[in-house]
């Protein structure tokens, strides 16, 4: 039998701690397991490393230098490893707001996974730019709908595209039969606004004099939801309109509103 990584990190493991208990814990095993592998280790050297009574241990001189070289090992080994991690492509851990980007999600996926080795793992976090600050992802798709956006400062950004607002209203609402609204028909009506990654804020109707009523929904199955039966409007991206689709729910162009745009950070 050679000496195995698991010798030396049991060792390493044990000139760290108090008892055999404790080390135990640590390497999430128990002490019995400990302490074979410990023999196993003396045996292999015919060293004695570790003396042991009923109540305490303690390393022999030999231990004691042949622990600091697991250490050393251990080190070493541990690095090496971090490093080939680190070079390795990884998964791009990207996060986007409701909606993705739309229309363009499935060319843009299909052509990145030609052109690169790497795979994107998607992730829809309730705040992207929290995320990104965090190291939980590694870059973000977010959306900037003016006025009253906040700044994105601290990040390299790039606008990708913009879109337009478009209103999401129930089928048998009259406005929908009309091909487009305005803001002020709009805010004749509660408007819903999704808790987690709301579209637009009561800034946008400024110039209209009057701010509308806002319901809060939880996510976009009860946006929707609430919408369908009546209960409110909505004022979302054009992108919803190809990924969230709902018999019950017309979306029409707001003749008024500005584009928002669409910002990889």
């Amino acid at each position: 039998m050679n000496v195995e990584v698991r010798h030396l990190r049991a060792l390493a493991t044990l000139a760290d701690s108090d008892t055999f208990t404790t080390a135990a814990a640590v390497l999430r095993t128990t002490q019995p397991t400990l302490s074979r592998t410990i023999t196993q280790l003396e045996e292999i050297l015919g060293v004695r490393l570790v003396e042991r009574t009923t109540r305490e241990m303690s390393f022999t001189p030999d231990g004691q230098r042949f622990a600091e070289s697991a250490k050393s090992v251990l080190a070493r080994l541990d690095t090496a490893v971090a490093d080939l991690h680190a070079s390795s492509p990884g998964p791009l851990r990207l996060g986007w707001t409701w909606a993705s980007l739309g229309r363009h999600t499935v060319p843009l996926l299909s052509e990145w996974k030609q052109d690169h080795e790497e795979v994107i793992e998607f992730s829809r976090p309730d705040d992207p730019v929290e995320a990104l600050k965090n190291s939980e992802i590694d870059a973000a798709v977010v959306r900037r709908s003016p006025p009253g956006s906040r700044p994105l400062t601290g990040f390299e950004t790039r606008t990708l595209l913009t879109e337009r607002l478009v209103a999401a209203l129930a089928v048998d609402d009259p406005r929908a039969r009309q091909d487009a609204v305005t803001l002020a028909q709009l805010a004749t009506s509660p408007v819903a606004v999704c808790a987690t990654a709301p579209t637009v804020t009561g800034e946008l109707w400024r110039s209209t004099g009057r701010t509308p009523a806002t319901v809060t929904v939880a996510n976009t199955d009860e946006w929707l939801t609430r919408i369908a039966v009546g209960e409110a409007v909505g004022v979302t991206t054009e992108a919803t309109t190809h990924s969230h689709r709902a018999p019950e729910v017309s979306y029409l162009p707001i003749e008024d509103a500005p584009r928002v745009e669409v910002i990889l950070l």
